[in-house]
């Protein structure tokens, strides 16, 4: 899916990405195990169950209530549909004016020797539909229209606003240029006005963006305003979101929650992703790790239905004020100069540079866009060389198949045999996919857990995923909850999605470990976040960029409010500088403060010691010496943040929010210089400057006069003290006069005939610091 298209698709209703009720029931009755991403059956079934069981992507286990409540909600929405269906064959069209006015409609009826089930338009020139009375209208001339001219009028012109809605679309779709994509928006907007629904949200999201059209607020808001009193499931989650930032409205919590629950309800995915954010942090709403974990789960699911053998797109998390102070360093973006090196090495035949450019194109990232073509080209050029990695990764791209390479189970066996003979586990765990399904060979328990246990030796992630679901369904080996977390756990620690999310399952039944409602929702948040609506990370960052900081801010705390951390703590960022002038001067240190205080309660250092500084110095808020010292605290010990620790030491030794304790500054400015190098210079000049004070201090506590006149010289140097200070007197006059000596014996030269020495600079050694 594109960017642009992520709103038309990121969050269908939860009706349209679910397997129908029918097959849920057929699945649960042939005894099947749900985990990983797919459906596993008992072994001892038939081959073609296996079959079967590989066309079907997994939600939960068996015994979890939210696929109960899935199938509860299909069955609701089938029954309503037979009931509407019901009711419309039950209704009986009548005729409208005509010649047979009142009269009902027959059906089929009889028109130039076709028959007709339903009203047409065919014979008019206007396009309004008619029927006839009785089946052979030729002969009995008996007909009215099926609808009023207003209501043809209407149909027309929702007709017309569908065909300049597709046309847009279609050219969204097909380009990649951003004139092209401009156009396709003018369409959009043309649609739009004509009241299409799909045009106007598409649109909404488009001014609120800045995407391809003129960022504007207010007109976003008026459209989101005009979908949620037609029942938009987007447009209400917009309506929120809008209230909840307070762009363009006055700030409303309360209306946030009752917006975005009424978009949850309309099967929103990324209402239902804020919702379970708000009740894990407790936002607007009473905190309920319960309520978070049910949303979350529903949401998950879906992403974890959409992951492939690839394991999904790649999710960039760039932090702007890191971006900021080490330009390129904390991307972890590729320059264009580095990629056009690489594509150089490849085009000469470096096989490295070829696996590395397909496996970027494959999964997208790094700056680089996603590319199967390109990505099926560098792997073809490096498994002609030989390559094991690319044959294996030609592989995967045949066993899935996409619009550049068609499915084919027999070639990807091929691909993974070649790999795997070579010891190349990325072969072996295909291998074993091929074996567990019986693709393109006979299914073969005890094989497949051969390959993906040699795969997972290797380290590699998706051996270990496999594994670890069939130690979990007891598919080839007795069932071993134990071990089957082991390897989720293996596989997690490789950032698989799946691993997450199986892992997340066991936490929320307590399948194999105590059950943990805490756990389990921060590992569905982890892959609620892996979502596709994280590539609005990158976007956000591209506006930036561009310098578009009002299109970035807009973006950022959307993901903010989906519970993004990076995206919180970016957009504190941008309010922090005072780069976005859609929002208030007086407003921008107090959102964020909000934005810094949310990512801090997610663990990110930075943000606990800005809500510091912002005490500190009452940005936003009132000077509050005693909060910012618990924020620096905080950061202190859970973090063993430096920079706290620093600031911790000054506080204790100007008393500022506590007592002034010179000795507990010293204690923490010795503690900053020990986590971090970089604090070794401001800690030495604290120190000195904290050594003169502590000086001064005690010669200010003391009577000078009344130390000497208690102090025993004698007892002190012994009773001949005297001598040894004359002695010590003696030897320092004779070096002095030894040294005066010294300078007089060396006859002066007249001016005019002193060579001119250049001056030379000190050895670099001696030279002073910049």
């Amino acid at each position: 899916l594109s960017l642009l298209d992520e709103e038309g698709n990121q969050d269908e209703s939860l009706e349209s990405k679910t397997l129908s009720a029918e097959d849920q029931v057929k699945d649960r009755s042939t005894g099947t195990r749900v985990v990983a991403g797919q459906i596993f059956l008992e072994s001892g079934k038939s081959d073609s169950q296996s079959e079967d069981a590989e066309n079907f992507h997994s939600q939960e286990e068996e015994k979890e209530n939210s696929l109960e409540e899935l199938n509860s909600l299909e069955m609701s929405n089938l029954l309503n549909k037979d009931l509407e269906e019901a009711e419309i064959q039950s209704a009986v069209l009548t005729a409208i004016g005509g010649t047979a006015d009142g009269e009902p409609c027959h059906f089929p009826f009889l028109f130039m020797e076709k028959e007709y089930a339903e009203c047409t338009a065919d014979g008019r020139e206007d396009g309004r539909l008619w029927c006839a009375t009785t089946y052979d209208y030729k002969k009995d001339q008996k007909w009215g229209f099926c609808e009023t001219e207003e209501q043809s009028n209407k149909r027309r012109q929702m007709q017309e606003a569908e065909d300049v809605y597709q046309t847009g679309m279609k050219i969204l779709n097909e380009s990649s240029k951003k004139a092209q994509k401009k156009e396709a928006y003018q369409y959009l907007l043309k649609a739009a006005d004509m009241n299409h629904t799909k045009a106007m949200e598409k649109v909404s999201y488009a001014l609120l963006f800045g995407d391809y059209l003129k960022q504007n607020i207010q007109s976003s808001k008026e459209l989101f305003e005009k979908l949620t009193e037609e029942g938009s499931p987007k447009g209400q989650m917009a309506l929120g979101f809008l209230y909840a930032s307070g762009l363009g409205v006055n700030s409303s919590q309360a209306k946030a929650l009752v917006y975005y629950t009424f978009g949850a309800l309309g099967g929103n995915l990324i209402a239902h992703m804020i919702l379970g954010y708000r009740y894990w942090a407790g936002i607007g709403v009473l905190q309920s790790c319960e309520s978070a974990l049910t949303h979350y789960r529903l949401v998950a699911n879906h992403v974890a239905s959409d992951i492939s053998l690839t394991g999904g797109t790649v999710v960039q998390r760039i932090r702007l004020a890191d971006e900021v102070e080490n330009p390129g360093m904390a991307s972890g973006m590729l320059e264009e100069d580095l990629i056009q090196y690489y594509q150089f090495l490849a085009e000469k035949g470096d096989v490295q540079a070829q696996v590395g450019l397909g496996q970027l194109h494959l999964h997208g990232g790094r700056g680089v866009e996603q590319n199967h073509q390109r990505a099926f080209e560098y792997f073809n050029q490096a498994a002609n060389a030989g390559n094991s990695h690319a044959m294996a990764f030609l592989g995967k791209m045949y066993s899935e198949g996409s619009d550049v390479v068609p499915q084919s189970n027999e070639t990807a066996l091929q691909y993974f045999k070649k790999a795997a003979d070579m010891g190349n586990p990325v072969g072996q765990s295909g291998l074993g996919m091929a074996y567990l399904y019986g693709r393109g060979v006979p299914v073969n328990y005890e094989l497949a857990l051969k390959y993906f246990q040699k795969a997972a030796e290797q380290g590699w992630v998706d051996g270990q995923l496999q594994l670890g679901s069939m130690y979990y369904n007891g598919i080839g080996v007795k069932r071993d909850y134990k071990q089957a977390l082991k390897y989720f756990n293996l596989a997690s620690q490789g950032g698989h999605i799946l691993a997450f999310y199986n892992l997340a399952q066991m936490h929320a039944t307590g399948t194999g470990v105590m059950r943990s409602c805490h756990t389990a929702v921060e590992l569905f948040k982890n892959v609620c976040e892996r979502g596709r609506w994280s590539e609005r990370l990158m976007t956000a960052y591209n506006s930036y960029k561009d310098g578009d900081s009002n299109s970035a801010v807009v973006q950022y705390l959307l993901l903010a409010e989906q519970g993004y951390e990076v995206a919180q703590s970016n957009a504190a960022f941008i309010l922090d500088q005072k780069e976005a002038s859609i929002v208030g001067e007086n407003e921008t240190y107090p959102r964020a403060l909000l934005h810094w205080n949310r990512a801090a309660s997610q663990g990110y250092t930075v943000a606990r010691i800005k809500l510091g500084d912002y005490h500190f110095y009452g940005f936003g808020t009132d000077v509050d010496y005693e909060t910012a010292f618990i924020h620096y605290r905080l950061a202190s010990e859970q973090q063993h943040s430096a920079q706290a620790m620093f600031n911790l030491g000054y506080m204790h030794e100007k008393g500022l929010g506590i007592k002034q304790d010179i000795h507990l500054a010293k204690r923490f400015y010795d503690m900053a210089a020990e986590a971090s190098p970089d604090a070794q210079v401001p800690v030495f000049l604290a120190l000195c400057k904290l050594g003169v004070i502590y000086s001064l201090q005690y010669v200010r506590e003391i009577n000078v006069r009344e130390v000497f006149s208690h102090i025993d010289m004698d007892q002190l140097l012994g009773p001949e003290w005297d001598l040894y200070l004359m002695t010590i007197i003696a030897l320092l006059l004779g070096t002095i006069i030894a040294y005066r000596q010294r300078q007089h014996q060396a006859i002066p030269r007249p001016a005019g005939l002193r060579p001119a020495v250049p001056q030379q600079e000190p050895p670099p050694e001696h030279q002073p610091p910049q």
